[in-house]
């Protein structure tokens, strides 16, 4: 081989080599921060179930408040809009300054954006199957320190990119409802803080 020749073959096998170290990784992932930031825009395959207060102001579409409703007296909550409400074949409801409001269990469907309502039941009478969180266990306790559980807990309550309705530290997590999940929020959450830091949940449940 001339020493062109084997120079060349140098040069081919060096950007073979660089080419091969920068190989997107499996499962689509360029590495750190490959992930991109979620919202709210998650849309449910099939049907889901609320355990919410139904609001409405005057004249506004009622909404489904999936956070925490203010005990005030009307309430005060926010949520997305739901459509296919009808007060007039609910009970349960109540009226006051302009506001009328109730607490329901309600199936639908879920498009990212706007809740569909398909059936009602009043919350008092709703009888829901049991759901222990295995992550609440103390045998499966996180190993997050409460300082740096608090500190994710600021930053995601002031400039997550997404609506978070509740937040909590516990048993060595955060855990975070949100009003959708299919896995998504979660993978930009562990990528973005590490492993078994925050625990996502869905407000918003699949049947």
């Amino acid at each position: 081989m001339s020493r062109r020749a084997a120079a060349f073959a140098a040069v081919v096998a060096a950007f073979v080599l660089l080419t091969g170290c920068t190989t997107t990784a499996p499962g689509g992932s360029d590495g750190p921060g490959s992930v991109p930031p979620p919202s709210d825009a998650i849309a449910a395959p099939g049907q889901v179930i609320a355990q919410a207060t139904v609001l409405q102001k005057d004249a506004e579409e009622p909404q489904l408040c999936l956070g925490t409703v203010a005990e005030s007296y009307p309430p005060q909550c926010s949520g997305p809009e739901i459509t296919g409400w009808d007060w007039d074949a609910v009970e349960g409801e109540e009226s006051a300054s302009g506001v009328t409001w109730g607490a329901y269990a309600v199936t639908g469907t879920w498009d990212g954006t706007t809740f569909a309502a398909e059936s009602v039941v009043l919350l008092a009478l709703y009888d829901p199957m049991p759901v222990v969180d295995p992550l609440t266990d103390p045998a499966n306790a996180g190993d997050t320190p409460d300082d740096e559980l608090l500190s994710i807990q600021e930053e995601l309550t002031t400039s997550a990119p997404f609506t978070v309705l509740t937040s909590v530290p516990q048993n060595g997590y955060l855990f975070v409802t949100v009003i959708y999940d299919d896995g998504t929020i979660q993978a930009w959450a562990d990528e973005t803080y590490g492993l078994d830091k925050v625990a996502v949940r869905s407000a918003l449940l699949d049947i």
